[in-house]
C-alpha cells in the first residue's frame, strides 16, 4: 500500500504488541514517526524516532489507526474515545461490537497474530466490521503480510476457533517438542544433543510445509507408505489417542475463548 497512516498501540511495549511494531517498521508499513505506543511501567528502550507515552487517550489522539495490544481482562478498565477511527484488537474473546461500542467506532477489526510475528512467521486470521473501508482492508493486510501470512475470514466464530489452532502460536509444536527431548533425555542422550536433533527436526518441517505447500497430512501418508520405523511410530502414537487429544485440546481453547469474551 502506498498511503501512510499514523498507527498507534496501546500495549506496544509488550511482547506480542512490540513484535508487531517492530515488523511494520522493517517492512516499510509504517513510518517510525507515524508510530506511537503506550506503556503501563516501563518505557521500551527500543523503536527510535516512534512516540512513547503512558497516556493511551495521547496515543488516540495522535493516530489514524488504533491498536489494542492488551490482555482481554485488562481490557475493561481501557479508557479510550476513538471515535470514527480504525480500532484493531488483538485481543482474544472481545467481540467486535464491544470494541466499538466502548471506543466511539463503527469500524472495528477483530485480529488473532501470535508470537511468531517476532520473526514475521505469524499466521493472522481477522475479520472486520461491515463499517471498515477497502482503505482499513488494505492497513489490515499490510500490518499482518509484515508480520507472516493473513486471512481474512468469515465469522468471529472463525476467529474463536483459530484462537485455540493458530493463536497459540509456537506453544503446540514447543509441546511436542518438549515431549520428544524429555523422551530423548530419558533414552540417555545428552540434553544438548536432544535439544539440537528435535530443534531442528520441527524447524525443518516447518520449512518444509512452508515452501511445499501441501497438506500436512500427505507428508503423513508419505511415511506411512513406507512401513518402516516412522509408520511403527505414527500408528502407535494415534492408537495412544494422539488425535483424539490434540481435537479435545483445540475444543477446550475455543471454550476458553468463548468464555473470556463474556467475562
Amino acid at each position: 500500500m502506498n498511503a501512510s497512516f499514523k498507527l498507534g498501540i496501546v500495549g506496544g511495549a509488550g511482547w506480542l504488541g512490540g513484535a508487531i511494531a517492530g515488523a511494520a517498521l522493517s517492512a516499510g508499513v509504517v513510518r517510525a514517526e507515524d508510530l506511537t505506543l503506550s506503556y503501563r511501567s516501563a518505557k521500551p528502550g527500543r523503536f527510535s524516532g516512534a512516540f512513547l507515552t503512558d497516556d493511551n487517550q495521547a496515543l488516540a489522539d495522535r493516530s489514524d489507526v488504533i491498536m489494542l495490544s492488551v490482555r482481554p481482562q485488562d481490557w475493561p478498565s481501557l479508557g479510550l474515545d476513538a471515535t470514527g477511527k480504525l480500532v484493531i484488537s488483538v485481543m482474544a474473546g472481545i467481540r467486535m461490537a464491544e470494541i466499538g461500542e466502548k471506543h466511539g467506532t463503527s469500524r472495528v477489526a477483530r485480529t488473532l497474530p501470535n508470537a511468531a510475528a517476532e520473526v514475521a512467521k505469524s499466521y493472522t486470521p481477522w475479520i472486520a466490521s461491515s463499517d471498515a473501508t477497502e482503505a482499513d482492508r488494505a492497513i489490515l493486510r499490510a500490518i499482518f503480510d509484515a508480520c507472516g501470512v493473513q486471512d481474512e475470514v468469515a465469522t468471529e466464530r472463525d476467529i474463536d476457533y483459530l484462537t485455540g489452532l493458530t493463536g497459540s502460536g509456537p506453544a503446540f509444536p514447543a509441546l511436542l517438542a518438549d515431549a520428544m527431548m524429555r523422551d530423548a533425555i530419558a533414552f540417555g542422550l545428552s540434553a544438548d544433543v536432544a535439544r539440537r536433533a528435535v530443534n531442528t527436526v520441527l524447524a525443518g518441517t516447518g520449512r518444509l510445509l512452508e515452501l511445499n505447500d501441501t497438506s500436512p497430512a500427505d507428508t503423513v501418508e508419505a511415511f506411512l507408505g513406507y512401513r518402516g520405523t516412522t509408520a511403527a511410530a505414527i500408528e502407535t502414537m494415534r492408537e495412544a489417542g494422539f488425535d483424539e487429544a490434540v481435537a479435545k485440546g483445540l475444543a477446550a481453547a475455543l471454550l476458553k475463548s468463548i468464555a473470556m469474551g463474556k467475562a
